[in-house]
Parts: structure tokens; sequence; C-alpha cells
């Protein structure tokens, strides 16, 4: 345990609700909620509940495609169907005062004025609790539909990106902060004097704009980036305010610590800047044996159907047909898939000495982060890594709701505030707020 004069830094508690869990057997769990992850009233009450114990965000992930698994597999995935995040969490604003409201948003198969407007408008609805998760999109079955028959290349697909940031945060500086003058008596509603037309014209996108909606209550709507493959690393030390990752241990997050906030002083930003959040899959129970139990237990709930789908979908290749008790072959053609999840197989499988068939088991559970153990034991493994700068706090997944969400609100939460690491109360009204992140200047006006 870390002395008290380490417990002042507060660990960040992102909840990573779509899928409301990534565990393969989530949905079949004992007393769990079949349908929790395209059930409102579900939906609304985990948001609530996550609230009132005051984590930064609730978070969803996006898919536009069907998972890229054989049908064998997908029959027996709950997150078949899901809702759109903007859709959902639009609704969510207006269940919810304080939380942070994260989405995410494909820079491959959508268009910076589409993406600008949907955020700012959350943005506004919400009081600025609005955060943007850039993603390239993984899944190449995605191109089919949006009109493609092939997945851009993952280079040309994060040069996109940077070009389409670049769009969106101009657009949500097309106007001044008092460009809305509203001037009753003289019938003028605004000074076009304080509007910017963006006038982009780039390799990737023409944009002319200006934006049609009032810059964003926090200026910009937080942004967030998951990529953790060369290219994703450094779009993100040059855009991200929050960075999602998975690494699997301590020593890993320390390494990618290190060389994401290390990148920052070369592109003019403070390691303040931005906030690292690994994922963490949290069991807790009575006892650490129970919490094995637990964890053992939504284990078996995985079919080799499911489990062997996982493992082909983080490798980009179809697996299926290798013999499921020897080694992974490590010579596997290359794939226009995620990069990183990739790598992370060939790691583990090389780490542990692990069969096909023992990857497959970990990829259809939950193979990255996880602490297990009593609201003591977890926290204690919490508080190590805020104190050896391995993260800035984590993005939370759990095992099973409304149970497992119930446990770590209940039992990790205030264990986590007895310690002084994790607030007691919100001090502030917007996500920024909650993150400690500054409030970014108009571009184009002062």
């Amino acid at each position: 345990m870390a002395t008290s004069s380490t417990k002042k830094k507060q660990i960040h508690l992102g909840a990573f609700m779509r899928p409301v869990s990534l565990h393969t057997g989530a949905w079949r769990y004992p007393g769990a909620y079949p349908d929790a992850n395209f059930n409102f009233q579900h939906i609304k009450s985990f948001a609530q509940k996550l609230e009132a114990a005051k984590f930064d965000a609730f978070f969803m992930a996006d898919h536009l495609a069907v998972l890229n698994m054989p049908i064998e597999a997908l029959r027996r995935s709950h997150t078949v169907t899901s809702f759109e995040p903007f859709t959902l969490l639009s609704s969510l604003a207006a269940v919810t005062d304080r939380i942070g409201l994260v989405a995410t948003a494909s820079t491959t198969y959508d268009q910076p004025y589409h993406i600008a407007r949907r955020f700012a408008s959350l943005d506004h609805i919400s009081g600025g609790r609005a955060g943007w998760n850039i993603v390239t999109t993984a899944n190449p079955d995605s191109a089919h539909n949006f009109g493609q028959e092939e997945h851009k290349e993952h280079g040309e697909r994060y040069a996109r990106a940077r070009e389409f940031y670049d769009v969106v945060t101009g657009l949500w500086d097309s106007f001044a902060e008092d460009a809305f003058v509203r001037d009753v008596e003289s019938g003028i509603y605004f000074n076009p004097e304080r509007m910017h037309v963006l006038d982009h014209h780039g390799p990737e996108l023409n944009v002319r704009g200006p934006l049609n909606i009032a810059r964003p209550p926090q200026g910009w709507p937080v942004i967030v980036q998951a990529g953790q493959s060369e290219p994703g690393r450094q779009l993100a030390a040059e855009t991200a305010e929050v960075v999602f990752c998975a690494p699997r241990n301590l020593e890993a997050g320390k390494e990618f610590f290190k060389d994401i906030k290390g990148r920052l002083a070369a592109v003019g930003r403070e390691p303040d800047d931005m906030k690292l959040l690994p994922a963490a899959f949290i069991v807790i129970g009575d006892t650490v044996e129970e919490a094995q139990a637990k964890r053992l237990k939504l284990d078996s709930l995985v079919h080799y159907d499911s489990s062997i789908a996982s493992l082909s979908i983080a490798l980009g290749y179809d697996v299926a047909n290798l013999d499921p008790d020897k080694p992974l072959p490590t010579d596997l053609p290359e794939t226009n898939a995620s990069k990183t999840g990739r790598e992370g197989v060939f790691k583990l499988a090389a780490a542990e000495g692990l069969t096909v068939r023992q990857l497959a088991q970990r990829y259809g559970g939950y193979s990255g982060l996880a602490f297990v153990g009593t609201a003591e034991t977890v926290a204690d493994e919490m508080e190590q890594w805020i104190v050896q700068e391995g993260s800035d706090g984590f993005n939370v997944a759990f095992p099973f709701l409304p149970q497992g969400l119930d446990d770590v609100v209940d039992r990790l939460v205030p264990e986590l505030q007895q310690r002084g690491l994790f607030r007691k109360d919100y001090e502030g009204a917007t996500l920024r707020d909650h993150l400690g992140l500054k409030r970014p200047t108009n571009k184009f006006f002062a």
C-alpha cells in the first residue's frame, strides 16, 4: 500500500458500457440480465448508478458491422444487436447530470461535418459532458456497409484520421464565444465578423464550413483515442486527451505510459494534458477465492465456437481449422485488421506457451488486464498502477450485469474513497472538469 503522500493523486474511472460487458459469457451468468446490452431501462439504471458513484465517464465503443465471425459463433454473441451511440447517449444525457458521455465515431466511414455536428450537439445537450473516441475501424466487413469493396489500408486510415481531427476541431471553432449577440432591439442574432469559414482542402477531405452549431460548452468535446500501433501512438500524442489502452500487466503499462507521455513535449504538450486509462476487467468477491470462482464460472460459459471466433478476430485471420492442441503458427499471413490486437496474441502465446485452444479460451472470455479479488486487494493493485505511473486510472469492464457493476460501485469505490484515491463528489460540471483537462482556446478567435 502506498504512503499517504502518494494518495493525493486521484484515480480516474471510466465505465466500458458498449457492449455492457466485454465477456462473451456475461449474458449467461446466473442472475445476469440476458438483454442488458439492448435494454434502455437497464442501461439507464447502470448510468445512474455509475453517476452516483462519481465515475468520470460512461464509454461506448461502436461497430459498423456485425462481428466478422462464423454464424456458429455469432449466434452466441450478446452484442449482435446494440444501440447506436449518439441516440443512446443523447437519451442518457436527459436522465443524468454529471457523468461524462463518450461515443466512438469512425474517421474512415463518416464525414467530418457529420461528426462535428453530432458531438457539438451532444456537448450542448449534456451541458459539456461529451467525448469523442476517434477510431479508424478495424473490422474489414464495415467497408461493405458503406459502398466500398475493400477496407482502407492501416496507414491510409491513420493518415485520414489525422486530417479528420484537424477538420472537426476547426469546425467546432467556427464561431467565437461572443458571436451570438441576440440583440432583440436591432434584430441582429449573430455577428458575422465572429464567424470563421474553414475552407479546408486536403489530401483526403474538402470541407467548406462553417459548422451550423455554436461552439461546444467545453470548447471541444474531450478527444479520446485507443490505437496502440506506432501510427496510433503518434496520433494519440498529437491529438488525444484520454487514451484507452490494453496493457496486460503493470510493466507493460509503465512502458506504454512512459512512451506516450514522453512524446508530448515534442508536439508542445504537457504530461497532464493526457490521461491514460487502461481497460481493466474487475471481479469482486468476499474473498479472493470467491472472486476467482466467479471468474472461472463466467469463463466456463463460453462455447468453443465463440472462443475460436474471437481469437480469429483478434488475429484478423481464420484459425478455426488449425489443430487446437498445437502452438499458434508464427507465420500467419499479414492482414489489414488491427495491428495491436494481432501483436498481442503472438506476445501472449510466446510468453505463456499457449496452444490454439488455450489462446481461444482466453480471447473467448476476456484476455486483457484483470483485477480479481476482494475490494481491498483490487484497490491495492489499482493503487500500485497509479503510484508506479502505469496509468492515470482505468476504463472498467464489468464481468456481468447488474451484479458485477454493483460490486464495483458498492464495494470497490468506497474502498478507493476511504484511501483518498477517488472523489466523493464531482468538483465540476463538465467531463473536462472531471479529468482535470484544460479548455482549448479557439483557433481563430481570441
